[in-house]
């Protein structure tokens, strides 16, 4: 294969006496950012090499094409294409959601409760992004006003996540003169439906300001009601829960900051709720005369208070704390409060009788491991009947109508599989491995019932652990394409993220991240030691800060695997933290420290760095993915870690990089169909190199 080449430019930076040395940091353009909305602007140097990467990717899945064709079909078959979801009763409509087997995007659909009126579709996905003209079509937000007259939606047309605000009028179907670009793209409508609110993006694509909009006025004319000054924090704006206030949230990672003002805007000055504290994180709701506050003040896995409205400096606990648990956030009812809380990463959900304040849990499933959840059927909040599920990772999911008063439930709705599925076929475990430093960290897995426990079969063992971010073991019809070919599908619960609550995050942040990659380490060896598999019989899988997991192990335990995919991964971290005009930098800090300030953190930085660390070594085969529009690990980091790997590597293994040159955001292109066929040549990369392909 003729693998390219990417030209070297030797650059010296010191930081802190230290002497940073990169041949490729030419890449990291100043104009980067300009890059996401324009890619013309991107060095012609590194399109090239874009260029013959992606061929080189193409090139070598050609012997495969009709195993991916193959397997795109075998998911598809999974996927019930023509379905149609539960209908949310609101004040005068019926709203749900349609998809086809022809589509792409979906329909959203509404109806007048007294049926006196057909259904309507309100919005079309399909006929949406054909009229955009766009390849990429990335919904943010579609809001109906509270009158049922207008809907607001946003829409990102190239995937760097800079979303255009609309506005349809739904008598006569046609769109207003309100447009609004560069924003974030959420909606809060005002309650008379003559204005909402928005936040606008600033040059380093950071929501740091809230305006109102009242409809039809010029947007040099809206209303700036909030402002961020700093920043490393970034705002947005909701709607309490008995909507009697509107909610300004300002946080960075570890930091909450909350106002409100009434939603009869009377006034719009927001009241500050109470004065930030470094590392302290609540957020506000209302509801019947009472402030309720999600906090992790003195709660480090959270706790719930409350206070009277008017006196909102006298709180008391109303949820306590508890250890090793994570305290959930509330939904109400007008006799009820249901809410939700994890141990030992495993999720339940209980109810509270408001007269009595006796709570019970909701059983949804004599399922030990999986994944619950609730929500609201319509917006009238009295009634004792809410939606309860659950979904494992043997078991699709499956929607319950449940009385809270009599605790019958009964099923309305079930993922259906067309294909076929049988939960019998197949095992689920949790098993614990002990880190280096004790921790037990827990892996949630499923396999074949028929296999065996040999040390003979592969595994593909996913992780994250970064943001405080969970891993559910929830279901994915798609997952037992792999599965059902042998491979055991398997989860670390590594630190870093959030399945045992914040001490978990907190051990794996800042100067403890390496523990993130020694947890997954344990846990392959834990796996390994049981049989399960065998050194060099692990698949890596992750994204983003997965991916930077991804990079750390490849450089510090390559004999593990048999393939790794680092898609859109976080390779250049040390890079992206000196850059403090990136949209995301300077709010990670509070994550991974500052290198820029302080020295101690950027010898720990680069002490793990992926691509500050890649080495004289044998590499398992890699397929890397990034795209030219994603804002929040920019293409660079993937481009510059490829071309440096292949630079030092001493094997023989192919290490592929696709970028999208298209328009494609983070999470990749848009619509069903290409989200499939990008996961039919990522299941095809695995199979290949496990040497399965039928």
């Amino acid at each position: 294969m003729n693998i390219p080449k990417l030209k070297k430019i030797k650059s010296e930076k010191k930081y802190h006496d230290i002497t940073l040395i990169d041949d490729y940091s030419w890449v990291d353009q100043p104009n980067i950012l300009e890059v996401l909305k324009d890619s013309s602007k991107l060095l012609p140097d590194v399109r090239k090499y874009i260029d013959e990467n992606n061929k080189l990717t193409k090139d070598y899945f050609v012997d495969i094409k009709n195993f991916q064709k193959k397997l795109f079909d075998e998911i598809k078959s999974k996927i019930k294409l023509n379905d149609t979801s539960l209908k949310f009763k609101d004040k005068k409509y019926f709203y749900w959601v349609k998809t086809e087997a022809q589509g792409n995007y979906g329909k959203r659909i509404r109806q007048l409760i007294d049926g006196s009126k057909p259904e309507e579709i309100y919005f079309d996905g399909d006929i949406e992004k054909k009229k955009s003209g766009s390849e990429y079509f990335g919904l943010g937000n579609v809001s109906v006003s509270p009158c049922d007259e207008f809907m607001a939606y946003s829409l990102d047309l190239k995937g760097s996540e800079y979303y255009t605000i609309y506005i349809r009028n739904l008598s006569t179907n046609k769109n207003e003169k309100d447009l609004i670009e560069n924003t974030s793209g959420n909606v809060t409508w005002a309650l008379d439906s003559k204005s909402f609110f928005y936040s606008k993006l600033d040059k380093f694509h950071r929501p740091r300001k809230i305006y109102q909009h009242i409809l039809g006025t010029k947007i040099e004319n809206d209303i700036l009601i909030f402002e961020e000054n700093d920043e490393t924090f970034t705002c947005g704006i909701s709607l309490s829960s008995d909507e009697k206030y509107f909610i300004i949230s300002t946080s960075d990672h570890i930091t909450t900051e909350e106002y409100f003002f009434s939603s009869s805007l009377k006034s719009l000055k927001p009241i500050l709720f109470k004065k930030r504290e470094k590392d302290v994180r609540y957020s506000l709701d209302t509801w019947n005369d009472y402030f309720y506050v999600h906090t992790n003040k003195d709660a480090r896995d959270y706790k719930i208070l409350r206070s009277k409205i008017n006196d909102k400096d006298k709180l008391e606990e109303f949820i306590p704390s508890k250890k090793e648990t994570v305290i959930g956030g509330l939904e109400f009812l007008d006799n009820y409060i249901i809410r939700g809380e994890k141990a030992d990463a495993i999720s339940k959900i209980f109810v509270r009788d408001i007269k009595t304040n006796l709570e019970q849990e909701i059983k949804i499933s004599d399922e030990v491991i999986g994944s619950p959840s609730i929500s609201l059927k319509q917006k009238n909040t009295n009634t004792t009947k809410i939606r309860v599920g659950w979904e494992s990772l043997s078991t699709p999911g499956k929607v319950y109508e449940y009385d809270i008063l009599t605790k019958e439930k009964k099923l309305v709705k079930e993922v259906e599989i067309p294909s076929g599925h049988n939960p019998e076929k197949y095992i689920v475990e949790r098993i614990k491995a002990k880190s280096h430093d004790g921790r037990m960290i827990p892996i949630s897995l499923i396999r074949l019932k028929n296999s065996r426990q040999d040390g003979k079969s592969k595994v593909l063992l996913y992780a994250y652990g970064a943001y405080k971010h969970s891993i559910d073991p929830s279901f994915s019809a798609s997952r037992f394409c792999l599965v059902d070919r042998g491979i055991t599908f398997a989860i670390a619960h590594i630190r870093g993220g959030g399945d045992l609550g914040d001490v978990w995050h907190e051990e794996g942040k800042m100067k403890l991240k390496k523990n993130t990659f020694l947890d997954y380490v344990a846990c392959a060896n834990h796996l390994i030691e049981q049989r399960y598999t065998y050194k060099g019989g692990i698949c890596f899988y992750g994204g983003s800060a997965g991916g930077l997991t991804g990079g750390a192990l490849a450089n510090m335990a390559p004999e593990l695997f048999f393939s790794m995919l680092l898609l859109v991964p976080f390779v250049d971290t040390m890079t992206t933290m000196l850059n403090e005009k990136l949209p995301l930098t300077p709010s990670e800090w509070e994550l991974w420290g500052n290198p820029i300030k302080s020295k101690e953190y950027f010898e720990y930085i680069l002490s793990y760095s992926p691509y500050n660390n890649i080495s004289n070594k044998d590499y398992p085969p890699m397929l890397i993915t990034t795209s030219l529009f994603d804002n929040r690990v920019l293409y660079s980091e993937p481009v510059k870690y490829i071309a440096k790997l292949r630079d030092l590597k001493n094997d023989q293994n192919i290490q592929l990089l696709k970028c999208k040159t298209e328009a494609a955001g983070h999470g990749g292109m848009s619509g069903r169909d290409n989200a499939i066929e990008e996961l039919s040549e990522e299941y095809s990369f695995i199979l290949k190199n496990a040497n399965i392909e039928n």
